[in-house]
């Protein structure tokens, strides 16, 4: 990249003008990594629930607490993690985070009750919640303005991933080996993965030019994107201005006037779409085990929904052209429709498999969709905050979908019924959005173009 001799090197872009480089996609991969594992984690215990009932005598009620201990656990590390990323930066509590996940979760392979389990898993979903906002962050910093959301989405495509592969894998072990074996696989690989990226991650060159952190150190990143950073000698970041002090908390960015409204429609829209994932994710191989089905043909059909995630790379490729509000809205209420007839297939185990697959293509594509819809929204100075407080908020959204239908199994509700309710939300989520472009409107590239006008934010 050109510039003259002596002025700083704007990061944004160098970042927009160089190809997605194999540093890059290291980086991506690592992100990736941690979120597909993120995926596996949540929802494994979905798929050992009926393993549990069998082995120790609890009634499905008394399954709500263990089910939603982990999402107690990722609203409180989203809430945290947040903020302290903001102020100490992306890689080490993205680390940190994976290792507590990581050796929570092989904790949780020795437990001897429900009630052990459940605190097990409450200190597993911290590590769960803390990881995820950060990784997305870091991902996000690291892209050029044109790809931002495609690549965002992509990364953040490893979750849903990662559940749908915890049912297939937990469809083969659990005969085999028993429930205990998909917590230790998913205690063991964390914990390797935690220690490649105390080596191989950087810290978000976009965070350490607005901290004003050494430009060895940047300089020392950004030669491994591109040699032409290596005579650079000092850095500028082209910001939106954001509401607030630069200086500031994150939460003054979120909460500021510029921005409230906006993160509570985000935060809205993210519970609700949890609400849904978590209720079906959670509760469906039982759901459909009570409606006749084969237990592991169930856990199988199950599996199905969180793989259809994958549609949130075409959804990126939208977002970066058009107005992301609007595409995220429709998705939700395509969500709606398509969960209520998942209800109405019962006794048809064609139909409601390609309802299942239908449903969850949708509601994830949707769902994957609105972290990098959240990233775009904020300034690095709030970024990671933003991000993670509408993750966190939004795992309330999964605990109440988890109580929900537990309440509605206890009511003795019809499978149809059930899921006729379980749709609300999704069109909650879609008024939401709409409420969020009326406030604030949001051409194609938005961020990029705002970037593009701004004078630098921090160096």
């Amino acid at each position: 990249m050109k510039k003259q001799d002596n002025a700083p090197l704007d990061v944004q872009a160098f970042f927009n003008a160089q190809g997605f480089s194999g540093y890059q996609w290291l980086i991506f991969g690592l992100c990736f990594l941690v979120v597909l594992l993120d995926g596996f984690d949540t929802a494994a215990i979905g798929y050992i629930a009926p393993s549990l009932i069998g082995e120790w005598g609890v009634a499905k009620p008394a399954l709500a607490p263990v089910l939603s201990a982990a999402l107690f656990g990722l609203a409180a590390g989203a809430l945290s993690a947040g903020p302290l990323a903001d102020k100490f930066g992306r890689r080490a509590v993205l680390t940190a985070s994976v290792l507590v996940f990581g050796l929570a979760s092989l904790a949780s392979s020795f437990s001897g009750s429900l009630d052990s389990l459940t605190v097990l898993r409450f200190v597993t979903g911290l590590g769960l919640g803390a990881a995820m906002p950060n990784a997305v962050t870091l991902t996000s910093e690291y892209c050029p303005d044109k790809r931002r959301a495609m690549l965002t989405n992509a990364m953040f495509c490893g979750f849903p991933l990662g559940a749908a592969f915890g049912g297939f894998l937990a469809a083969w072990m659990i005969p085999h080996w028993g429930w205990r074996s998909v917590l230790l696989l998913g205690g063991t690989v964390p914990v390797v993965l935690a220690l490649l990226m105390l080596v191989a991650l950087p810290e978000s060159v976009r965070y350490m030019v607005a901290r004003g952190q050494p430009a060895e150190r940047i300089r020392r990143v950004l030669v491994r994107i591109s040699a032409t950073a290596a005579a650079a000698t000092s850095f500028v970041l082209t910001e939106r201005q954001a509401a607030g002090p630069v200086a500031g908390s994150g939460m003054a960015v979120v909460l500021g006037r510029s921005h409230r409204i906006g993160s509570f429609m985000l935060w809205l829209a993210y519970f609700m779409g949890l609400v849904i994932f978590y209720a079906l994710i959670n509760w469906m191989p039982i759901l459909l085990k009570d409606a006749g089905m084969d237990p592991h043909k169930a856990v199988l059909v199950s599996a199905l929904f969180p793989l259809g995630g994958v549609g949130a790379v075409f959804f990126g490729w939208l977002m970066d052209r058009f107005n992301a509000n609007r595409i995220i809205a429709v998705g939700y209420a395509l969500t709606a429709l398509s969960v209520y007839l998942i209800g109405q297939a019962v006794g048809n185990d064609g139909l409601l498999v390609a309802m299942v697959f239908v449903a969850g293509t949708l509601m994830n594509t949707a769902q994957s969709s609105m972290p990098a819809l959240a990233a775009a929204f904020y300034p690095t100075q709030g970024r990671a905050t933003g991000v993670a407080w509408m993750l966190g908020i939004g795992r309330f959204g999964g605990i109440a979908g988890s109580f929900l239908v537990a309440e509605l199994a206890a009511r003795s509700l019809g499978f149809d019924r059930i899921f006729t309710i379980v749709a609300i939300p999704g069109l909650v989520a879609t008024a939401a959005l709409v409420v969020k472009q009326w406030t604030h409107p949001q051409a194609p590239r938005e961020l990029s173009l705002r970037d593009a006008a701004a004078g630098p934010a921090a160096h």
